[in-house]
Formats: C-alpha cells, structure tokens, sequence
C-alpha cells in the first residue's frame, strides 16, 4: 500500500455550491456565474477573490448548515487566520487547509505503514516505526508526526492542557517540539523536493507555534460540517490511549 502525500489542493477544488455560495456573497462585485467561473481559473483572480474578508465574515456569521465543500471552509477560514499571524504563503495555509479537510475523517488520522498489520495511532509507535523502516516510508511517517502533532495541537488545545495540567499527559510544548522537529528532517528530505512540500513543511517547522495558536483561535468553528464530531472524538480517545501508553 502506498502512502499518501497531502498537497495543498484546496484551492483547485471547488464544488458548485461553493461558486453559489462565493456569488451570494460577492455577486454584486464579480457578476454572474459563467463570469465567476472564469476569473476562478485564472490563479491571481481566484487567490484575490478567497482573500476577500466578506467571505469570511459570512461563513463565520450565516446561520444554519453551509452549503460549502470542506475544502472551501477550511481554506478560507485558515488563510484568513494565519494572515493575522503574518503567516502570508498562500500553500501553507493550502497544506493545512488539505490536512484539516482530511484528519477530519478517522481513517485519515491513522498512520498507515506498507508491510505493518495495523494503523499506528501512537506517537511512540510512529517513532519506533523509523527505527526500521525504509527510506521512503521514514520520510512518509515523520510528515504524518508532524501532521499529527498540528492537528491535536491546533483544535484540541485546553484538552491536552488539561489532560497535562490534571493526569500528567504530555502538553503543548510536545506537541510542538515533536511536529518542528519531524517537519524540519522530512523538509530535508529528496521526496520533499519532489512532491514540493519542502519550503511548506520547513515554513511549518519554524512557526509551528505560531500556526498552532492560529489554529486554536479557530478551533470551535473548524469542524461544523457534517457528522465528524464522532471522527474526532474518537481520534481524541485515541490519541489520550497513546500518551498513557507513551507514559509507561
């Protein structure tokens, strides 16, 4: 089984109810549809019309459910957030958008590797995993650490400070040394290059704090679309077995 690379992809997968809701919004400036669609294509145009803080404003503000692809929330809320932190490259946010969009399913979550029986849900089975594992698949588990470890860090923040504050499980700044120090060795990597995720994941080892507090400041609104509170609590649960594991 091969392992998978997530790219930032965000940008270039829009659904039509996006285009409805980006005219619902915006109709009055851009024109109609067919218009919409063709300055969508263009990249300068499209990356100018998602930096467009009404856009925000109305996926923050509109009741009920949003007829929006995943893709198109996260990217929007999460480039508008690290602006604010002066985290201004448009793929990094792309990146982190893509990873929220799919460690918000379980399976996602789980650490995959060719030849092992099952998943690897743990940080100290990950770490043990390099030990032995090949070149290729060393580069596609230190990536997923540090997927991992922004993904817990950013949305779940004041569980992992309780948990650290009350049961003596491992706090943020583990989290965040363990996701800087494995984006910065798979940002050295050849496959880096060759997927051209290598100044994404370096950008992302140097300001993992950073990103990781941008994405606490979103962290209730992240996941509001569809059924994947059960994914993430149950990616929670797992991840509370692995620290105390990791603690014995």
């Amino acid at each position: 089984m091969t392992m998978k690379v997530i790219q930032p992809n965000c940008r270039v997968q829009f659904a039509a109810e996006d285009i409805d809701f980006i005219l619902s919004v915006l109709g009055g400036k851009l024109g109609n549809a067919e218009c919409l669609v063709r300055l969508l294509a263009d990249e300068e145009s499209r990356d100018l019309i998602l930096d467009d803080e009404a856009l925000l404003r109305a996926l923050l503000e509109r009741r009920g459910c949003l007829r929006v692809s995943t893709h198109f929330y996260f990217y929007v809320l999460v480039r508008h957030v690290f602006l604010r932190s002066d985290i201004k490259d448009r793929t990094v946010a792309d990146y982190v958008a893509e990873l929220l969009a799919e460690f918000a399913r379980t399976e996602r979550a789980r650490c995959v590797v060719p030849g092992q029986p099952n998943p690897l849900d743990y940080f100290f089975e990950m770490l043990a995993a390099l030990q032995t594992a090949d070149d290729r698949t060393r580069f596609h588990i230190r990536v997923h650490i540090g997927n991992h470890s922004l993904f817990l860090s950013g949305v779940f923040p004041e569980r992992i400070r309780f948990r650290a504050e009350q049961r003596g499980f491992p706090d943020l700044k583990y989290y965040e040394t363990i996701g800087r120090t494995q984006y910065r060795v798979a940002s050295d990597h050849r496959l880096a290059q060759r997927y051209e995720l290598a100044n994404i994941l370096s950008t992302l080892s140097e300001r993992f704090e950073a990103t990781r507090l941008a994405l606490n400041d979103i962290s209730d609104r992240l996941f509001t679309l569809g059924d994947s509170s059960y994914a993430l609590d149950s990616l929670l649960h797992a991840n509370e077995v692995s620290d105390e594991a990791g603690e014995n």
